[in-house]
């Protein structure tokens, strides 16, 4: 007997206050339905704005793992990163690139990957997170919020 793939819709965001400056991740995780599985905001400290994406994305892709998903869709509002992703876009910068070939090696455990940008009004609870997390940063708060992590 086969089992059901598990699909889940990854959203992601990231956000910096001053880019670079006080930055947080966030992302969440939810089934089919819409019910959610995991959601987080990960204060980051001090970075830009395009490190906190790849940061949202990494910690939902590593929830989504955990959680026994073989089905992602991730959407996200950050058009550099989804081209980057989808190979439309080259990574020139020295400090995304550690960070875009972690998100490919998780991709890659999934059996089926989609990316998809969305504009920012359709990301709403994640780019709320990420900019929560933010000014957690900027207060010198070190701690995650959020669901199932």
């Amino acid at each position: 007997m086969e089992l059901e793939p598990t699909t889940a819709v990854l959203y992601t965001d990231g956000a910096s206050k001053g880019n670079p400056g006080p930055a947080g991740a966030g992302f969440v995780l939810s089934d089919t339905a819409g019910r959610t599985l995991a959601s987080a905001g990960i204060p980051l400290g001090v970075t830009t704005n395009n490190v906190a994406e790849y940061r949202g994305l990494i910690g939902g892709l590593e929830a989504a793992r955990e959680l026994g998903v073989t089905v992602i869709h991730v959407r996200s509002d950050s058009e550099l990163m989804c081209r980057q992703l989808g190979g439309q876009y080259r990574v020139k910068s020295a400090r995304l690139r550690p960070l875009f070939e972690q998100a490919r090696r998780l991709l890659g455990e999934f059996d089926t990957v989609r990316i998809e940008h969305v504009r920012r009004e359709f990301n709403e609870l994640a780019d709320r997170l990420a900019s929560d997390a933010a000014k957690a940063s900027g207060r010198g708060r070190g701690e995650s919020h959020g669901t199932g992590r």
